[in-house]
């Protein structure tokens, strides 16, 4: 069979495309194709691109004209696209970049093996070529959404809610494992609902014990947990197993109640305390992380005001802000799209400013104290590291002076000693 024999994955976008990437490159080794790294060495370039965002939209865009442009050049024989972007606007995408040779939605790993003339290995499903440090890996544990969220176009680009089967993430844990993973990410488009579709109820509690149960597994730590009918056994499992990471990402995007109506997020701000309560009451320690929305239609300057004084109040331990996307297909579309990017990006500043000057609180109060840290690398003099507090990619950073060698991916306890905005400085503790 004749195969374009080096290929290239470029990954946009979130974690959970990360999962998928590494999921089809296995495949293609699988069908003896070689990974590069470098898009100019391949002959075929997949591109998995993100379409949640007009900002996500237009990356993928420029990173498809890229790879196009590559091919006009002899370089690259070969472009396909996959990934939500194509699977949102397949149509429009094969009239407007007709040098595209083929599109495929969202996790359409056999479609896309099968256009480079191989096969579906099924004894590799659930084995994944991970492109994160050997320690950390993600764990999608569901795709899809149910929830009606009137600004999301996630479900129309995965779906509704899928829960993959208890056995088969517990088989694919297991293989990351053996593979020296340390700390399992899970996520999901809302992970809290896990198992509804598939055992009748939200198991994320069974899930996470089983999980951590798993020789080698040190660090369990929970993503896009929806905050309407939050499970309390989920609760008690985060309190109680010291595995589990406690910390809890919980995107409540908003907290005025009327953008929350609008948003169609089934919940209110009343209930929204409650939760925060609850999860700090009865978990000690627990290091909260959200995201908030800002400019979305319905959201005045007051609705504004409102949050800014619930974050100096609930004072998040992590906290994430995007500028609202006026997203056609949505239901919020036809509210329109009254407030201008500039006062958007006035509004993420002043969120983020805010969140600077609490992080910084946080961090001083740590000083003094001792916890254990993942080490991931080297950078300016400084081991760079994480300890429970912090998810790769989105959160700060633990720096430790390089005084002795110390190994990548093991853990260490450190005493922290310093601080900035949003990282610790520690010594090792010998």
């Amino acid at each position: 069979m004749k195969k374009q024999k080096k290929v290239n994955v470029i990954t946009l976008g979130c974690s959970k495309n990360i999962v998928d990437s590494e999921r089809l490159m296995k495949q293609l080794q699988g069908n003896k194709f070689e990974l590069t790294e470098n898009p100019n060495d391949a002959e075929t370039l997949i591109i998995n691109t993100c379409g949640f965002i007009e900002a996500a939209k237009n990356e993928s865009i420029e990173t498809i004209l890229n790879a196009i442009a590559l091919k006009k050049s002899g370089r690259v024989k070969k472009v396909l696209v996959a990934g939500c972007l194509s699977e949102r606007y397949k149509e429009d995408l094969m009239k407007e970049i007709p040098e595209v040779d083929a599109f495929f939605g969202t996790e359409k790993y056999e479609k896309i093996i099968k256009e480079l003339e191989g096969e579906l290995k099924h004894e590799l499903l659930g084995e994944r070529v991970l492109t994160t440090p050997n320690h950390t890996a993600y764990l999608k544990i569901s795709e899809g959404c149910d929830h009606p969220c009137s600004f999301c176009a996630i479900p129309l680009m995965r779906g509704l809610h899928k829960s993959t089967p208890m056995e088969k993430l517990l088989l694919e844990a297991n293989h990351l494992a053996a593979k020296g993973v340390k700390e399992l990410i899970i996520i999901g488009q809302d992970t809290t609902d896990y198992g509804k579709d598939i055992y009748g109820r939200r198991n994320l509690a069974e899930l996470l014990t089983e999980l951590s149960e798993i020789d080698g597994i040190e660090w369990i730590r929970i993503m896009y947990a929806y905050p309407s009918h939050f499970p309390e056994d989920v609760i008690d499992v985060i309190a109680n197993n010291e595995k589990i990471c406690k910390y809890i990402d919980v995107p409540l995007q908003h907290i005025s109640d009327e953008v929350l109506k609008s948003m169609r997020r089934g919940i209110t701000k009343r209930k929204t305390k409650e939760l925060i309560e609850n999860l700090r009451s009865r978990i000690p320690g627990i290091v909260l992380r959200t995201t908030f929305v800002v400019g979305y239609p319905a959201e005045k300057e007051n609705d504004f005001e409102e949050l800014c004084e619930f974050l100096r109040e609930v004072k998040f331990d992590k906290l994430g802000v995007f500028t609202y996307s006026q997203e056609e297909s949505t239901s919020s579309f036809i509210l329109g799209d009254p407030v201008s990017g500039k006062e958007k990006q006035r509004r993420l500043e002043v969120l983020m400013e805010i969140q600077k000057e609490i992080s910084s609180e946080k961090n001083k109060e740590l000083c003094g104290q001792k916890l254990r840290v993942l080490v991931e690398g080297r950078e300016n003099g400084y081991y760079v590291a994480r300890s429970y507090r912090d998810a790769p990619e989105i959160d700060g950073d633990v720096l430790i002076p390089v005084e002795n060698e110390i190994g990548f991916g093991n853990f260490y306890d450190v005493e922290f000693y310093d601080y900035d905005d949003y990282d610790m400085y520690g010594k090792l503790i010998t």
